[in-house]
């Protein structure tokens, strides 16, 4: 297909495969460009299988997923957009638009260039040069800027939470539940330790063994002596006890509850949650007082997605955490684009949160799955 050999020209750092065929098990192909080649991911529902490849391979996968009917590619290289369409009948539409010198965090004008990111060109650090955020000469890569945005949106709500840590020289006790590929884990880990100068004892937990042997390869690589993964489900971490911060970063559906609830029992100091795939709401909602907000699919879906991370924001209000839920841009740019962050705070309000929360659940007919086991653990009394 030329107009894949002219996108692959360009040097493309990511790439998007979407309107899957009536039947795929898959729901999206992300294809992103690696040291070595390309990383494809092959995205269901609640699961992600990865393969490397190198950029032939990558070239040809992606012309064997538009015919077998997948009817959306959109690519990012060093110097366009691509947008790649084929209609029911078959016809190629094909547009690419050049990144202008405004689009650019490197150019002296911009005003991007202006803003004290926390995480900045001035330093950048290995892992991001390997995930292809920043060149090997420490400038932001072209096509990366909206991940370099969401990296650094995501150290700043770190970092208002981080402010307020006792300045004991203890050692921070952190863990990732479903860490995954650990894009933000190598993120995190850095900024805690190498730019906030805390001594970091990080924890990431995954059930993808194959991710895990990669991640650990990766922090020894990178002399990242007290970050380590493991392969196990949330009850089966190594490390035990309290916790200091617990992170979720797009754990899909109820494995978000989970998390949430094992961090609550752990006494995590610190939550941070970014929800994704809320599926379990949209399956119970029932309501005759306010049925326009489930007549239509689209209305129903994102209202019940609200809805979940509304009501995990109150409960864990009731658990002693002041919670915000905060704009947190998503790699995909998709709307689910929340994160939950929660401090322990002492608070007098429990009674009133959870009340909302019980009234809002009683009103639509739905339970999720955060509730029972904190009223079973005694946790909402």
């Amino acid at each position: 297909m030329e107009q894949l050999k002219t996108v692959f020209e360009d040097l493309p750092a990511r790439m998007i495969i979407s309107k899957p065929p009536a039947g795929s098990e898959f729901v999206k192909i992300r294809i992103s460009r690696t040291e070595k080649g390309f990383l494809l991911e092959k995205l269901t529902e609640k699961q992600a299988f990865h393969e490397n490849l190198s950029a032939e391979d990558a070239k040809k996968r992606c012309e064997a997923f538009l015919s077998e009917g997948w009817r959306q590619l959109n690519a990012w290289g060093s110097s366009c957009e691509f947008e790649l369409s084929v209609s029911k009948k078959g016809k190629i539409l094909f547009n690419r638009r050049k990144i202008s010198q405004n689009d650019n965090f490197s150019h002296d004008n911009s005003h991007n260039r202006k803003k004290n990111y926390i995480i900045s060109e001035d330093k950048p650090f290995p892992a991001l040069v390997d995930m292809g955020v920043f060149t090997k000469d420490g400038k932001v890569a072209k096509p990366m800027y909206d991940k370099f945005r969401q990296i650094n949106r995501f150290a700043e709500i770190i970092d208002d939470a981080v402010k307020e840590l006792p300045k004991d020289g203890r050692t921070l006790r952190v863990m990732d539940f479903g860490c995954g590929k650990s894009y933000l884990t190598f993120v995190l880990y850095h900024y805690l330790t190498e730019i906030k100068g805390i001594k970091t004892e990080m924890l990431g937990l995954d059930l993808k063994a194959d991710v895990i042997e990669k991640c650990n390869a990766a922090a020894a690589k990178y002399g990242y002596k007290d970050l380590h993964f493991e392969t196990g489900d949330i009850g089966s971490a190594s490390m035990s006890g309290k916790l200091d911060m617990a992170v979720t970063l797009h754990a899909c559906d109820t494995a978000t509850d989970y998390a949430l609830f094992n961090a609550v029992m752990r006494g995590a100091d610190m939550i941070f949650s970014v929800p994704c795939c809320q599926h379990e709401l949209n399956g119970q909602i029932k309501t005759e007082n306010f049925s326009i907000l489930t007549r239509y699919g689209i209305v129903k879906e994102r209202f019940a997605a609200l809805c979940t991370d509304s009501i995990r924001a109150d409960l864990l209000e009731v658990c002693g955490y002041r919670t915000q839920l905060l704009e947190f841009i998503d790699f995909e740019h998709t709307p689910k684009n929340i994160l939950i962050r929660a401090v322990k705070r002492k608070t007098e309000d429990r009674k009133m949160y959870l009340s909302e929360a019980e009234r809002l659940m009683a009103e639509f007919s739905f339970e999720p799955t955060f509730y029972k086991p904190l009223k079973d653990a005694g946790k909402l009394n």
